[in-house]
């Protein structure tokens, strides 16, 4: 897919691809630049090749392929995405479930929680998931858990690693930027 430009909107939160950091766009100038609040509060100019899109936050998926799930509100509280994802060669295209493991995403407030609390919440989302995710035989999860320090990323990819029939992989970088793994699940079924 080389040459596919990703668009972003407005108010949409952006990292920069080539730099630390990001955003919120603000406007879309003339010369097709899209001006970026920073977190210093600048407007700087980017082009949309330089911009990564910000899983977690106020980003939606359409609403016709996407739907919410959350069967058993005992075992998560979070919320997961559904999207449908074809394959060649396959007639039926694939379930893919998708969770944000941002800690703004699985929390109301964190207000005074240590960073081992947030990431023992974290890992509890993520295995919760993952036992949903096997038990409805989904071939294939993306987990977001953002780039930061790497910890999160770390302990993901930890955790995929001690799974039987699971491989995994970084998520398509032009959607998740670096801060998304990939895992496909094979059953013997």
């Amino acid at each position: 897919m080389a040459g596919t430009s990703i668009t972003f909107q407005i108010n949409e939160r952006v990292s920069f691809l080539y730099e630390k950091g990001g955003g919120i766009v603000r406007d879309i100038n003339s010369q097709g630049h899209y001006l970026v609040e920073d977190e210093s509060g600048f407007e700087r100019p980017f082009k949309s090749d330089e911009l990564v899109k910000i899983h977690g936050y106020e980003y939606h998926l359409p609403d016709d392929d996407v739907a919410q799930i959350n069967e058993d509100d005992t075992i998560s509280s979070s919320q997961h995405t559904i999207r449908k994802e074809s394959l060649t060669g396959v007639r039926k295209p694939i379930d893919v479930w998708e969770i944000d493991l941002h800690i703004e995403s699985l929390l109301d407030s964190h207000l005074g929680m240590s960073n081992s609390e947030i990431l023992a919440v974290q890992l509890k989302e993520l295995r919760s998931f993952f036992k949903r995710a096997t038990g409805k035989h989904i071939r294939k999860i993306i987990l977001i858990h953002g780039v930061g320090e790497g910890i999160l990323k770390e302990e993901v990819r930890l955790f995929l690693s001690k799974k039987d029939g699971v491989t995994f992989y970084d998520a398509d970088f032009r959607e998740y930027g670096k801060g998304a793994t990939a895992a496909e699940i094979r059953y013997n079924l």
